[in-house]
């Protein structure tokens, strides 16, 4: 255990969030603080006492700051080892001053390739070359020297240079931590020199030669989908706050791995819409849906969809959560295992936590509503590897639709085919929805024929599908399945259409005088 008291800080930072109170924090503590560039005329400008490096170094910074902390000086300060005889010989000879803290982060470099539009000469020259080079050495010496790079580590790094000694185990967090940032910096150049030199046709270069993904733990789960499966949640470096990886748990038991995915699947059916809308999920499909004029009736109305199946489901809402929500939520005999939302009011938040079975249980999800991240890439594992396509939550256009019938659909039809479609994209393949008023019937999901999913969709409807929509993710290879929704009681249809039965299948559309709208667009989910 390194037991002396940092006395001298090499501070050169792109991120000066938090840095004066820290920087301050240190000078209190008894700190030199010796600095660069922009980060001294910052640190100066906040009324803190700097030494340039170049005074100490006595070389000047040249080349419009490209070279300023390349320097024996600099790198010995780092590098040297006070504890070894030849290391501290060479710091007397040279006139070295050893740091013992070293505070750097990087040029925003990947910020500035995500710019739209940014040439290669604006992004190579956010390419940090110094800032790296004195990460990776004081990571090396984290023995004689903590490194740090990033806001997040300010507090404690304080906490630990206020008791006297900066101990052993953080200076190998702070390390690992450390060589994480430059190799994900790196990666980060890699790729994007990978992406514009690549020889790849132009409608294939979005996803380069290689893919190389960063990813932080976030939690480690109790199980997996079955208790016999270890398993943990990862999130995305750059993961968007709409995602479940930005939710805050409000209330609640742990989260679940089944949690997680069901969570995800709630609140991507959820956000399909602006009107009011709720849903309800088991096992990543709807049981039930609807949008209302309130958020309290469009649960009404999802959880009636399918009220077997929603014992114990997931609740996806896309507005702030009222008391007549909540209300709602806790009747007797609703048991539910989680709720995501963008918000809950004091009161509904009061009444979500505090009912007998709920106070301690339901866990409570909130998560930003917005559509930054649509389309985004989706990931799958597969065995030996990974497939990668952009996420199907695009808006869906309506411009390509298609009446393919003799005759068209009501106002009333119109309306609840659209429904209806946006909420097929989120069941599982063979995907069959019939849908009236707003509001989720039945789904046939995942099933091997698509007939077979008409026939769990006409089952679950019962009798409210007279005078309802269905909606089709794929087309019908045969009239089977019209034929089906016909004894329903169906009106209209909405599917891509494509199939080489096509005309059958119009046809026996006519026969029935139901309306059908061809999309022209596909909508799998595996």
């Amino acid at each position: 255990m390194n037991s002396s008291v940092p006395r001298r800080a090499l501070v050169s930072v792109s991120d000066k969030q938090g840095l004066d109170t820290f920087v301050k924090g240190l000078v209190e503590l008894g700190f030199e603080i010796l600095s660069t560039g922009g980060t001294r005329r910052f640190l100066e400008n906040a009324g803190i006492p700097v030494i340039d490096v170049t005074t100490y170094t006595e070389f000047p910074e040249i080349m419009d700051g490209r070279v300023k902390t390349l320097h024996p000086k600099v790198h010995g300060a780092i590098l040297g080892r006070p504890t070894l005889a030849s290391d501290a010989a060479a710091i007397a000879e040279h006139g070295i001053i050893p740091f013992q803290l070293v505070v750097v982060n990087l040029y925003p470099f990947e910020e500035t390739i995500a710019k739209p539009d940014v040439s290669i000469p604006e992004a190579i020259e956010q390419i940090d070359i110094g800032g790296p080079s004195m990460v990776r050495s004081a990571a090396k010496n984290h023995a004689h020297v903590a490194i740090v790079t990033s806001p997040e580590q300010y507090p404690e790094v304080l906490a630990q240079v206020a008791s006297g000694t900066i101990d052993d185990t953080f200076r190998r967090k702070l390390a690992a931590a450390a060589f994480e940032t430059t190799a994900s910096y790196d990666r980060a150049i890699a790729d994007y020199m990978a992406k514009i030199t690549s020889d790849t046709p132009e409608a294939d270069a979005a996803w380069g030669q290689r893919l190389n993904l960063s990813f932080t733990l976030k939690d480690s789960l109790r199980y997996g989908e079955n208790p016999h499966q270890k398993a943990a949640f990862y999130v995305e470096d750059d993961a968007p706050k709409t995602s479940v990886a930005h939710a805050k748990q409000l209330n609640g038991k742990e989260l679940s791995y089944n949690n997680l995915m069901d969570l995800d699947s709630a609140k991507l059916i959820v956000a399909e819409f602006d009107q009011p809308a709720a849903c309800v999920i088991k096992h990543s499909n709807p049981c039930g849906c609807a949008i209302g004029n309130t958020l309290a009736e469009a649960f009404e109305n999802a959880h009636a969809g399918d009220p077997v199946s929603a014992f114990g489901s997931i609740i996806g809402l896309n507005k702030i959560v009222d008391a007549a929500t909540a209300d709602r939520l806790c009747e007797p005999g609703r048991f539910i295992e989680a709720i995501i939302a963008p918000g809950y009011d004091a009161e509904a938040l009061q009444i979500l936590t505090t009912k007998p079975k709920w106070k301690n249980n339901v866990r409570l999800m909130e998560v930003e509503f917005s559509d930054e991240g649509k389309g985004a890439a989706e990931y799958r594992r597969v065995s030996g590897g990974l497939l990668v396509q952009d996420r199907d939550d695009l808006p869906q256009p309506e411009d390509d639709w298609k009446v393919v019938t003799e005759r068209q659909p009501t106002d009333a039809e119109l309306t609840d085919l659209r429904f209806a479609w946006r909420v097929c994209r989120h069941v599982k393949s063979n995907a069959i929805v019939f849908a009236k008023g707003g509001m989720l019937l039945g789904a046939g999901a995942g099933q091997m024929s698509r007939l077979d999913s008409s026939f769990i969709a006409a089952m679950k409807s019962g009798e409210r599908s007279q005078g309802g929509v269905v909606a089709s993710d794929a087309f019908f290879p045969f009239r089977d399945g019209i034929d089906e929704a016909a004894k329903a009681g169906i009106k209209a249809v909405i599917q891509p259409g494509g199939s080489r039965n096509d005309d059958e299948v119009i046809a026996a559309c006519n026969e029935y005088g139901m309306a059908m709208i061809f999309t022209g667009r596909r909508h799998f989910r595996h």
